[in-house]
C-alpha cells in the first residue's frame, strides 16, 4: 500500500499536478551539517517547498494576499478544488470544493473564524469536516462549524472519543465518498495512535495531517519510530526522516552504523526537537 502511494502521490501535502501559487522564497532551516546535504537536490525540491506545512514565510504571504488569491490548487483532470486557509499562528486548514456538486469540506480546522470567512467570500455552505487526528490545532473549529453549518465530522474510529463532534468513524482501508470522489483511509500512527490520512486517488491528493511535513515529520507523541511510514516518493529524495540509512546523515549526527533505521529516525527527530 505504501509503495502504491509513493508512485501515485507526488507530494506530502495536499497538492495536484497542476497548480498556481504565489512564488515565495523560503530558507531551509536545518541543523548544522544537514543544510549542505540538500543543496544538490534543491532544484528538484523547489516546487515542493511551497506546499510545506507549516511555514511562517508562506503564512505571511497568505495574510497579505488573502486565501483565494494566495493559493488555489486545481487538478484539471478532477472537479476537486483546494484552497489553503491559514489558521492560528502557523497552521493551515484545507478547503475542498467539488465544482460539479457544490459540496464543500474542510480538513483539520484548528479554528472556525478563518474557515467561516473563506466560506462567506464564496457564499458556500460546509458539508463535511475531515480530521486527521484529535489534537486541538486540527479540531478546534469542529463544534462551532458543525453547529453553524450542520456539517458532518469525519475522523478515526480509534480516536472517536477524542475528536469533537465526530459523526462518521473510519478505519484503515475504508473507502468513503466525497461528492463522487473516492477517499481511501490510511492509518498513519506515530504522531498520535489514531492518526489517519485521507487519500483522493482520482485527484492525486493526500492529506497527511501531522504525520509528514516538507523536510520533516510530526513529533512522535503517542507512537514509535517504527510506525512512521515512508510513503511519499519526492520526500524520500530530501527528507532526512525518510533517509535514515544515508551514510551522510548518520555521519553528520554521529549515528552508529549499527543503529537500525527506527533508532536513526528517533535520533534525527531528537536532533530537530533540540535544534
Amino acid at each position: 500500500m505504501q509503495q502504491a502511494i509513493a508512485k501515485a502521490v507526488p507530494c506530502a501535502m495536499a497538492a495536484s499536478s497542476s497548480f498556481a501559487c504565489a512564488r515565495v522564497k523560503c530558507r531551509l532551516n536545518l541543523w548544522p551539517g544537514m543544510r549542505q546535504l540538500c543543496i544538490r537536490k534543491n532544484l528538484l525540491y523547489g516546487f515542493m517547498r511551497i506546499f510545506s506545512m507549516p511555514l511562517k514565510t508562506l503564512r505571511g504571504a497568505s495574510r497579505s494576499l488573502k486565501v483565494a488569491q494566495f493559493c488555489s490548487v486545481l487538478n484539471t483532470s478532477s472537479s476537486l478544488q483546494i484552497e489553503l486557509v491559514p489558521c492560528l499562528k502557523d497552521n493551515y486548514a484545507y478547503l475542498l470544493h467539488d465544482v460539479d456538486t457544490g459540496t464543500v469540506g474542510i480538513v483539520d480546522p484548528s479554528e472556525s473564524l478563518p474557515v467561516i470567512d473563506a466560506l462567506s467570500r464564496s457564499d458556500r455552505n460546509l458539508t463535511y469536516i475531515l480530521n486527521t487526528h484529535h489534537h486541538y490545532d486540527h479540531t478546534g473549529g469542529n463544534l462551532e462549524l458543525k453547529a453553524r453549518y450542520g456539517a458532518k465530522v469525519i475522523g478515526s474510529g480509534t480516536d472517536s472519543d477524542r475528536i469533537p463532534g465526530i459523526d462518521i468513524a473510519l478505519k484503515d482501508g475504508d473507502k468513503w465518498m466525497f461528492a463522487g470522489h473516492e477517499v481511501v483511509i490510511l492509518e498513519t500512527p506515530g504522531h498520535t495512535r489514531g492518526h489517519i490520512s485521507f487519500y483522493f486517488p482520482g485527484a492525486g491528493v493526500i492529506f497527511v495531517g501531522d504525520t509528514l511535513f516538507s523536510l520533516s515529520c510530526g513529533k512522535l507523541f503517542e507512537g514509535t519510530p517504527e510506525q512512521v511510514p515512508s510513503t511519499i516518493k519526492m520526500e524520500k529524495a530530501c527528507n532526512p526522516f525518510l533517509r535514515t540509512s544515508s551514510s551522510e546523515i548518520r555521519r553528520s549526527l554521529k549515528i552508529p552504523a549499527t543503529a537500525s533505521d527506527a533508532e536513526a529516525l528517533g535520533i534525527i527527530r531528537q536532533a530537530k526537537d533540540n535544534f
